[in-house]
């Protein structure tokens, strides 16, 4: 039996309990015995324990190191009504979200965690060929796509894995081609046997920070794309951004059958210009654009930046200063230059 998928109610705690500010510290002195949450004092040596690995994708600590010293997987993920809910999206580092033929496909990008139940799988598209060189190398799992793609995207240093691979298989009570799932630990498998490279990204990919206290109030968030609607309501209780896709309530259903609500704690939204190529909807994500970063219930404003396709975004804010990400899984979100974005201010009840 595959392992079940974990609950988002379990990240927002991980969130809470496990921000890399919260180094444990230890002082002592021979006449002082003092306890509190990080500080313990009995004897007259004094130690400081090293603050923990974090993640290069989300900034959380990361409970086995050693899973930081590989590469990135990304697998693409199916979002037509038939394929949802989904599976195992919850578990990934970060998801991004980004418009194909009228509605959404997602990314979603696995370094330390895994998952063996992840689906549906869907074919890649142009904007996965310029989005994913900036994880130096990574390996990327696709249904399939057309022949042109496929060059483009192996062409800018992204290795493939498509269907019928070990590490894809088919399930029963969905019709293809929303069927195809993926195990994450065997795709790593089939990378290996392949010889892909096994590459870490070269640094974190944000600059991770808390929310300043001046970001400004936000209950919820509604993004457009194409024929799909998209509403993220702030749940201060979750201390999640909670997701709402054409009038209903997003889920995830893990192996088991038992469906939770699609939330997040962190969300990147990123404006980029549409464009089509050979007929295929793209965005465009190099060059610069706006930008907002969302936690806590609050929200910063800025721009992006990207030069080459090797970079990741680099966020400022109107002052010309950094935008840092808080550390939580993050949810990226590529809405049209159109400012098909629309921002509720915070409630008042």
């Amino acid at each position: 039996m595959r392992t079940s998928i974990a609950r988002l109610v379990t990240l927002a705690l991980l969130v809470a309990a496990c921000s890399p500010s919260e180094a444990a510290e230890s002082t002592s002195t021979t006449s002082t015995s003092t306890t509190s949450s990080t500080t313990t004092s009995t004897s007259s040596t004094t130690s400081t324990l090293a603050p923990p690995e974090t993640s290069l994708i989300n900034g959380l600590p990361v409970a086995d190191p050693t899973l930081m010293d590989r590469r990135v997987l990304a697998v693409k993920i199916d979002n037509h009504p038939l394929a949802r809910p989904q599976s195992g999206i919850d578990q990934a580092d970060m998801v991004m979200e980004m418009l194909v033929e009228g509605i959404t496909r997602f990314i979603t990008v696995w370094h330390e965690s895994d998952s063996e139940y992840l689906g549906p799988n869907r074919s890649g598209r142009p904007t996965d060929a310029n989005l994913l060189p900036a994880f130096n190398e990574p390996t990327f799992t696709i249904s399939g796509a057309q022949g042109w793609v496929q060059n483009m995207i192996t062409g800018n240093g992204v290795n493939l894995i498509k269907e019928l691979s070990t590490g894809t298989f088919r399930i029963s009570d969905r019709r293809a081609p929303h069927n195809l799932y993926v195990n994450t630990v065997a795709l790593r498998e089939t990378a290996d046997e392949r010889e892909y490279p096994d590459l870490p990204p070269e640094g974190p990919i944000w600059e991770f920070g808390a929310m300043p206290q001046t970001a400004t109030p936000a209950a919820s968030v509604t993004m457009h794309f194409g024929t799909n609607t998209v509403v993220w309501d702030w749940d201060e209780t979750e201390r999640l951004w909670l997701r709402t896709a054409d009038g209903r309530e997003g889920m995830v259903r893990d192996e088991e059958g038992e469906e939770t609500r699609i939330g997040v704690p962190v969300m990147v939204a990123l404006y980029a210009n549409q464009y089509s190529v050979n007929g295929l909807p793209s965005s465009e994500v190099t060059g610069s654009g706006e930008a907002y970063v969302f936690a806590n219930g609050r929200y910063v404003a800025g721009t992006w930046e990207r030069e080459e396709l090797t970079d990741w975004f680099t966020l400022t804010d109107a002052d010309g200063k950094m935008i840092e990400v808080p550390a939580g899984k993050v949810w990226v979100s590529l809405v049209s230059a159109n400012r098909d974005l629309e921002i509720a201010p915070e409630t008042t009840e």
